[in-house]
């Protein structure tokens, strides 16, 4: 039986697994029954750090400048989504090794050490981010960023400590859903049914600004830290081959449900701003929130955007931390899981708090962050080709015959997979106006 284009085995694989997808298949057999809530969880929080505070930036100037024009696309990048880290998730489980792992073990060690050093970059540029939106939701309510900065940082470094992954993935899903706080903001924002089917219809792909904030949104839909926190989510979580359909489900309702937070976002604002104040700059979350003010209230915006906001900027600080810090232990051979304390681990540890060390520094530094973030945007899409040729190839070479992919199914992938590597590099020579 195959689902998806890969098979659906319902039983260990028949090649020999490393030990500890098989242990780890035990434990899971013998702890809980195989249900949704025992898969579940990897592929929504990724998907929920997907839409972080520069996605939801994004989307917020999508709405407000081009109204309801950009809701199509964004349906569109569901499959994208979907495809890219239901093979990350297939090679974590099936294999029992990280991303890094694999690249160390199937291309060499210098490949490894050069896509751990690119994805640290990305993971420390992402927290960059995320703790800049911390500290504009804070400047919202008169909170000074030396205090919202270190708490957050002081947070995310404990959670760590908790000693088990479950414990750390719901919080961080927990974190991930006050992204929902945009639903009663779109029904506030009153949006207009017609006018939204209308333009959702019309794409003006004649026009240079609109390519570009579609590419802004198609290039940044896959970023490179989410490939390898699943694969190492998987592991940590002692999921079993046996539960790759739940694990595909678990997948599917991520992409699904960050791409309607994706729409939402849209709606509020093409509702809102779009309609009276169209281009009105959103670079910030104090502009973003400025912006809201007139129609939902001043008290209202700021609450709902708040929590939002922070929502985003903490759960997409985690999982990318925990895919720097996963992805650089794999390359160097050191032990890393969330479930374990001992000394082995020290190291894995020290890295993921130096990563929000760092990230938070760079913020009270008071950096460009308008500069930075654009950086940090041309930086992903260099990487794109990098980081999903070597899931593709991983995908065709590290997984038993019957675990890879095969007919419209694999020729799809590759489609879309080329799509976003195409908008990813057109991002860079756009964003930097060569």
């Amino acid at each position: 039986m195959h689902t998806g284009g890969v098979s659906s085995n319902t039983v260990e694989s028949p090649t020999k697994h490393s030990g500890l997808v098989k242990r780890n298949g035990n434990k899971l057999r013998k702890g809980v029954t195989l249900g949704l809530l025992a898969i579940w969880g990897p592929g929504i929080i990724v998907m929920l750090a997907d839409t972080d505070v520069g996605s939801t930036i994004t989307a917020a100037q999508s709405g407000a400048t081009w109204g309801y024009r950009l809701l199509l696309p964004e349906l569109l990048l569901v499959p994208i989504l979907y495809v890219v880290q239901e093979m990350t998730a297939r090679l974590g489980i099936v294999t029992g090794k990280g991303h890094a792992a694999l690249i160390r073990e199937h291309f060499g060690k210098g490949w490894a050490l050069l896509s751990g050093t690119t994805l640290v970059a990305s993971a420390v540029g992402a927290l960059v981010t995320e703790f800049a939106g911390v500290a504009g939701v804070g400047e919202l309510f008169g909170i000074s960023e030396w205090i919202t900065v270190p708490v957050a940082t002081v947070f995310l470094i404990a959670l760590a400590f908790s000693g088990s992954y479950r414990r750390v993935e719901r919080v961080g899903l927990a974190l991930g859903l006050a992204e929902l706080v945009f639903v009663p903001a779109m029904l506030l924002s009153h949006p207009h049914v017609t006018t939204m089917v209308r333009q959702a219809t019309n794409l003006p792909l004649h026009n240079s600004s609109f390519v570009f904030l579609l590419a802004a949104n198609v290039g940044a839909v896959i970023m490179p830290w989410m490939i390898f926190y699943q694969q190492g989510a998987v592991i940590d979580k002692l999921i079993p081959s046996g539960a790759l359909r739940q694990e595909r489900l678990d997948t599917g309702v991520g992409a699904i449900l960050t791409q309607a937070i994706m729409i939402i976002i849209i709606i509020v604002f093409a509702a809102t701003v779009g309609r009276t104040s169209s281009g009105a700059p959103l670079q910030t979350v104090g502009e973003m929130s400025r912006a809201l003010q007139p129609f939902l209230g001043n008290l209202t915006a700021k609450v709902l955007l708040g929590i939002a906001i922070l929502g985003a900027g903490l759960v997409a600080a985690l999982v990318a931390s925990l895919a720097g810090a996963w992805g650089l232990s794999e390359v160097l051979g050191w032990k890393h899981s969330l479930n374990e304390r001992s000394k082995g681990e020290l190291r894995f540890y020290v890295t993921y708090g130096l990563a929000h060390i760092l990230g938070a520094a760079v913020v009270l530094a008071s950096v460009d962050l308008i500069s930075l973030a654009v950086d940090v945007e041309v930086m992903n899409a260099m990487l794109l080709p990098i980081v999903l040729g070597f899931l593709l190839l991983l995908e065709a070479k590290a997984l038993p015959q019957s675990y890879r992919m095969h007919g419209a199914y694999k020729i799809a992938t590759w489609f879309l997979c080329l799509v976003v590597i195409g908008f990813g590099l057109y991002m860079i020579p756009a964003t930097l106006h060569l």
